[in-house]
């Protein structure tokens, strides 16, 4: 007797998660990382989270925020703030956790696993709560990479943890193929993704805060 797919839900730290493929050496391909987990089971919904500069003539950010709304995923975004901290620097502040956090916990009745891919260990509390509620936790990201991009506490709270570099061949691009067009736009650099979100990849942070 065949027991029912898994209900999962899939939430990625949209700046996070870029940064840990680029110093990982490659680009992610949202179509086919969308295709992946659907075949693990019933894939319920597949958030993305980012910030964006609302007053830029043109944000690098938005063509791939259009192409994910469009194909299969949940776009979450807000617009950044700009602030001067103790020191008189001018810093650009677009936190994102706030949002993931309260989709996952009300989500979390209603799915078998949830797939965080984040390496962020402001992370781990919700993690925790997520599990004592039943859900399963996997979370993606990377100690592959030099420094590692994952917080030791996330990775230790998680019941799965899977290395981003072990999913290349499965979600990375083919350089050989053209991005969907309007994902062409896709940021280019992930010291720009830190100073519009102002969230550094875990072990970044000094990049960030310079």
């Amino acid at each position: 007797m065949s027991s029912s797919p898994a209900k999962i839900a899939l939430f990625i730290d949209g700046p996070n998660l870029y940064g840990t493929a680029k110093s990982l050496g490659f680009d992610i391909d949202y179509k086919r990382l969308l295709s992946e987990f659907q075949g693990r089971g019933t894939l319920l919904r597949a958030f993305y989270y980012t910030a964006i500069i609302e007053d830029q003539e043109y944000s690098s950010i938005r063509p791939l925020v259009d192409w994910l709304d469009y194909n299969g995923y949940t776009v979450v975004t807000k617009a950044t703030k700009e602030y001067v901290d103790a020191s008189g620097r001018h810093k650009v502040k677009g936190d994102m956790r706030i949002e993931l956090t309260v989709h996952a916990m009300e989500l979390a009745p209603h799915v078998d696993e949830m797939i965080l891919l984040s390496g962020d260990g402001d992370f781990r509390s919700l993690v925790e709560a997520v599990q004592r509620r039943g859900v399963r936790v996997t979370v993606v990201s990377s100690v592959a990479s030099q420094p590692p991009m994952i917080a030791d506490e996330l990775r230790r709270q998680a019941d799965i943890f899977t290395d981003l570099v072990e999913l290349r061949a499965k979600v990375g691009r083919d350089p050989s193929e053209r991005p969907p067009p309007r994902e062409r736009s896709e940021i280019r650099a992930p010291q720009f993704v830190q100073r519009v979100t102002g969230i550094a990849p875990r072990g970044d942070a000094d990049e960030f805060n310079r």
